[in-house]
């Protein structure tokens, strides 16, 4: 008689329910079989390694000699093993690789013997080195002011003490110093309220006509004061953006400020509010766009305009009480409004900085920032 063992029945998606979790990982990740040929990978792993392919040996997706050591060895140490990739083409990456084995050596199992996973350190490396530039160079602005207004101090203490002459000119000199410390702590603030604010779209209305109008009067004393001539072209109908208003008259207070500043003595400079030529796949823009008939800017220069504290011309800058964070302030404020910053120049003709920004459609919500 023969008897008849009924077989389990094997579920395949559940068996294959590894393949899943690794689809579902954030991070690039492959598995690989006992063989160490690649047994399964997600859509992030072929991002970093194009060439990946089911069935190829790992050898063949990446040549790095620490990391196929790592795979070689990880049955042996028996804990995850962890290899940083240092890239320096095309640019500079370094990703963190974690090898952990899955099964015993000569297991026979459905699931694969190793995980690879990648994460990629770069932009944190970069954001460690951002702010470590930062907290130099904010220290570095402040430490020269507070060393000035130190030897002013101790000057009037001393030999000056009885010198009415020295005294008023020190004075001045240190109001001048106080002045620039401000000036630097209220753009660090400033910079400071915009990036925590990054994340959250404006939800006012903003009609940028209004907003040229009121900054060119504003700066009316100090564009008297340089000699230099503003003149606004506004646009016959509101041009309307989703906005805050306080920070787009930052942004083109930051602007026509610089124009006068670093443009030319006795100058002009030129304020135009515009509808952005646009295609039938781009969404209608406005613009406003200051543009001045100073000494330009030199092109190794304008890749680097927005870094916080670069200066093209650093004592002329400071002597001018600029801070270097101007640019940088316009820059993610733009950013929060999902808009774009121009700049160019041409030496000895001047230079233009245009902020262009989705226009309003109509019979949108009318919630207001005007102030």
């Amino acid at each position: 008689m023969t008897r008849v063992v009924a077989m389990p029945i094997i579920d395949r998606t559940e068996a294959d329910g590894w393949r899943l979790v690794i689809d579902a990982l954030p991070e690039p990740a492959v598995a690989l079989d006992r063989a160490g040929t690649v047994a399964h990978y997600n859509a992030q792993m072929l991002e970093l390694f194009p060439k990946v392919r089911i069935g190829l040996p790992f050898s063949h997706v990446s040549r790095n000699p620490e990391l196929i050591d790592a795979v070689d060895n990880v049955h042996v140490v028996g804990e995850p093993i962890i290899v940083q990739l240092i890239e320096r083409v095309p640019v500079d990456r370094r990703i963190s690789v974690s090898v952990s084995r899955l099964t015993q050596v000569g297991t026979q199992s459905a699931i694969p013997s190793l995980l690879i996973t990648f994460r990629d350190l770069s932009e944190q490396d970069r954001l460690d080195q951002m702010r470590a530039d930062f907290i130099a160079n904010a220290s570095h602005e402040l430490r020269t002011p507070l060393a000035s207004l130190r030897g002013f101090v101790e000057t009037l203490q001393g030999p000056a003490r009885d010198d009415p002459v020295a005294r008023e000119r020190f004075l001045g000199v240190m109001a001048s110093q106080a002045t620039r410390m401000t000036r630097l702590i209220d753009d660090l603030l400033s910079l400071s309220r915009v990036e925590m604010r990054a994340h959250l779209p404006p939800r006012g209305v903003v009609d940028l006509n209004e907003v040229v109008a009121y900054v060119s009067q504003s700066l009316e004393p100090l564009a008297k004061a340089a000699g230099v001539t503003v003149t606004i072209h506004r646009l016959p109908v509101p041009a309307r953006i989703r906005g805050e208003r306080d920070e787009m008259v930052q942004v083109l207070q930051n602007l026509v400020q610089n124009a006068i500043k670093y443009g030319r003595e006795g100058g002009h400079v030129d304020v135009r509010v515009e509808r952005a030529a646009h295609g039938p796949n781009i969404s209608p823009r406005f613009s406003a766009t200051v543009v001045d008939d100073g000494p330009g800017i030199g092109p190794e220069h304008l890749p680097r305009l927005t870094e916080r504290f670069y200066r093209v011309n650093a004592s002329s800058s400071r002597e001018k009480g600029g801070t270097g964070l101007g640019l940088a302030i316009v820059k993610h404020i733009v950013a929060r409004h999902r808009g774009d910053l121009k700049i160019s120049s041409q030496p000895g003709v001047g230079s233009r900085f245009g902020v262009l920004f989705d226009e309003l459609p109509p019979g949108s919500a009318a919630g207001t920032d005007q102030k």
